[in-house]
């Protein structure tokens, strides 16, 4: 699960709450109940290795870049904390899959690749204007949607400075469109945790 920084000391007490008195193993709670929760640090967070340091770095306010691609469309923006600041948005269209054979499916596949890769590069000149001039004030860059799709844009040799903030984390998001490009933002500055029963 997903926990906003802003919520996370309530989320603690109604972890104790529900599981009983917890001890602290580095970033690892386990409860008297035997459920333990792993906290992780959100993308762009400095190295922390106890819980206290961990809702310090959750809750301060970093800068992140945020990257959403799937199939043809593309959402780029910029979050200061909890805002969206700057954003772009765009889509192309890029034609689905036939069920025709033969030679018009090869035709339509060849079709439907270049469709993708020249969105792919519209993509990564969004990224460009937006992220690049940034770069160096951004903690990380959070993507979303589409694995192949972001890493088709991230391929572009003038966007390496934003692939190396490339956090590990993938948002699995609808097709990107600006509400969901503000829902992201949310998203990426969470706290992950994974709860054992």
């Amino acid at each position: 699960m997903d926990v906003a920084p802003e919520r996370l000391p309530r989320w603690l007490e109604n972890f104790a709450t529900r599981h009983g008195p917890y001890r602290a193993e580095g970033l690892t709670l386990i409860a008297e109940d035997g459920t333990s929760a792993t906290l992780s640090a959100p993308p762009g967070a400095g190295p922390v290795s106890t819980l206290d340091a961990l809702i310090r770095e959750a809750q301060a306010s970093r800068r992140l870049g945020l990257l959403l691609a799937r199939k043809g469309a593309v959402a780029v923006g910029i979050a200061d904390g909890p805002e969206l600041i700057t954003s772009k948005v765009d889509t192309h269209y890029v034609q689905g899959r036939t069920a025709a054979g033969g030679w018009s499916q090869q035709r339509f596949a060849r079709r439907r690749d270049n469709q993708a890769k020249a969105a792919a590069a519209d993509g990564a000149g969004i990224a460009g204007r937006i992220l690049l001039p940034e770069v160096r004030a951004l903690s990380a860059v959070v993507t979303g949607g589409d694995r192949s799709a972001v890493d088709a844009i991230l391929a572009s040799p003038t966007l390496r400075p934003v692939a190396a903030l490339r956090a590990d984390r993938l948002l699995d998001v609808p097709e990107p469109r600006h509400a969901v490009l503000v829902t992201a933002v949310a998203a990426a500055r969470a706290v992950p945790i994974l709860i054992r029963p």
